[in-house]
């Protein structure tokens, strides 16, 4: 009963920020400032309402799955063989802090490689389309996936806690961080200020850019966060500081 009752308000609490986050960047981007956002719109094309509704449904419905994972981790005797712990003295609060980068490390190396496995022929279209009907997507397709590719995903905190020492604030900060990023990598638009292009993370962080070129050619660009394992690999899109440039250079004209 107690896992059931846990299942559901964590449920509640993972699609309420679901709905907040995204909706708060859809409200701001396609309603209220559609017009002065025009030049950072990454595609031209109209997005329907029946795209819209599908990438809520599965969204949704991924929160769910995910959500469960989690649960049934942190709320039955699986948990005694994880790194959580409660007293931050216990590893220090240095540790605490760093736990979130390296966590999103971990968890960029876990995405690309689930990433590209999800794009071999064999499991594409059986899988990863329910994402990529998304070709120009919108931050409501954060979540959208296929059930078996929500399970994939949401595997990510077990390894992690399987693997690090891992404080509740440093699980909860480094989930609302993941999904900010996700909902930007899929925001249809490029906000990225004009000094990010000559900055040293340039080369480092991926951005909404980055990500809607994988949605609009399917192929390339799989990193989460970062862009080194697609440097590494050879998979990034040669198209993609040229695609940047030219949007970057339409909203901040010389």
């Amino acid at each position: 009963m107690a896992l059931l009752e846990n299942l559901f308000s964590f449920s509640m609490m993972d699609m309420l920020k679901y709905i907040l986050i995204s909706g708060t960047f859809y409200v701001i981007c396609y309603i209220l400032y559609k017009k002065s956002l025009a030049s950072a719109k990454i595609q031209e094309r109209i997005i329907s309402k029946k795209d819209i509704k599908r990438e809520i449904y599965y969204s949704l419905l991924s929160s769910v799955i995910m959500t469960f994972i989690i649960v049934l981790i942190l709320n039955t005797p699986l948990v005694r063989h994880t790194l959580l712990y409660t007293t931050i003295s216990d590893y220090s609060i240095l540790w605490l802090i760093a736990s979130i980068p390296i966590g999103m490390f971990i968890h960029d190396t876990y995405f690309y490689w689930l990433h590209r496995l999800l794009h071999h022929k064999k499991l594409f279209r059986h899988i990863h389309l329910v994402h990529h009907q998304s070709n120009n997507p919108t931050p409501f397709a954060s979540y959208s996936f296929h059930i078996l590719e929500a399970v994939g995903e949401g595997l990510i905190l077990p390894l992690l806690l399987f693997i690090i020492p891992l404080h509740p604030f440093a699980i909860y900060t480094f989930l609302l961080f993941s999904f900010i990023i996700n909902v930007y990598g899929h925001l249809g638009y490029e906000i990225a200020p004009q000094w990010f292009r000559t900055s040293f993370l340039f080369g480092i962080l991926n951005t909404s850019v980055y990500h809607n070129l994988h949605h609009s050619k399917f192929h390339g660009n799989y990193g989460l966060y970062f862009r080194f394992w697609d440097r590494i690999m050879g998979t990034e899109n040669p198209k993609y500081i040229e695609c940047y440039d030219e949007i970057q250079n339409n909203r901040f004209p010389q």
